[in-house]
């Protein structure tokens, strides 16, 4: 008895898929498998930098003390305070700051990830420590375990109290959106890299610049132009 020829037709489809689906499954399964093993070992290993998420000048201060403890350690803050404020924080504990990188590009948490996920890759970073608020969990973490873990880069956090209202508002509907196109880049990020180019070295601002042209540093820093301005040996760093 001859077959169908509609069931011919759909037997043929189903090769078809098979033959264009399965290479993909498979190469997923094997990354997800060589991901899993480069993050386990990542968490084994000591931290090598530090992320620090815009929002509050209260994650600056604390990364100043870091920064004095740890000075070899290097330290890349995503949408921060302004940069003569920074300087100042760092300067008032005797902070180094060759070791510190200003990323100024992200105008959102994705947008934190997005801009220094190739920049931690570039510096071959794999365990890192998270800096960021409690305001700003659970959301911070999981866009952070799914972006740079889709590298291999283990995440930590290192959760800082605020004071006064919180730089950062949750919403279950902001997080879950996070969540799906952080889930959809974490895809796409493995063959597609995108580029900051407003990323500087915080030793290297041109402060001379800033102080000409005025500015104000938070409220919390406790920090004034001419604290920074009049300081010796600040200079232009061009």
């Amino acid at each position: 008895m001859r077959e169908n020829p509609n069931i011919r037709r759909n037997k043929k489809i189903r090769k078809i898929l098979l033959l264009i689906f399965l290479p993909i499954i498979s190469g997923l399964l094997v990354w997800l498998v060589g991901n899993t093993i480069l993050l386990n070992s990542a968490s084994n290993a000591p931290v090598d930098a530090y992320l620090v998420l815009g929002g509050s000048i209260k994650r600056e201060i604390y990364i100043a003390q870091v920064a004095k403890q740890y000075p070899q350690t290097p330290i890349l803050i995503s949408a921060g305070s302004k940069d003569p404020c920074i300087i100042g924080l760092f300067q008032r504990v005797n902070a180094p700051l060759e070791q510190v990188w200003l990323e100024h590009c992200a105008k959102s948490t994705f947008g934190n990830f997005f801009f220094t996920m190739p920049i931690l890759e570039k510096w071959r970073a794999r365990h890192i420590k998270l800096v960021t608020s409690p305001s700003h969990l659970p959301r911070a973490k999981w866009l952070a375990q799914i972006i740079l873990g889709s590298h291999g880069i283990w995440v930590e956090t290192d959760i800082v109290k605020e004071i006064g209202v919180p730089g950062n508002q949750e919403s279950r509907l902001k997080t879950g959106l996070d969540i799906i196109r952080s889930l959809i880049w974490a895809v796409e990020s493995q063959v597609i890299e995108p580029k900051c180019t407003d990323v500087v070295k915080l030793s290297q601002v041109n402060i001379k610049q800033w102080c000409k042209d005025g500015f104000r540093c938070e409220h919390q820093a406790k920090l004034k132009q001419e604290s920074i301005c009049g300081k010796k040996g600040i200079g232009n760093r061009e």
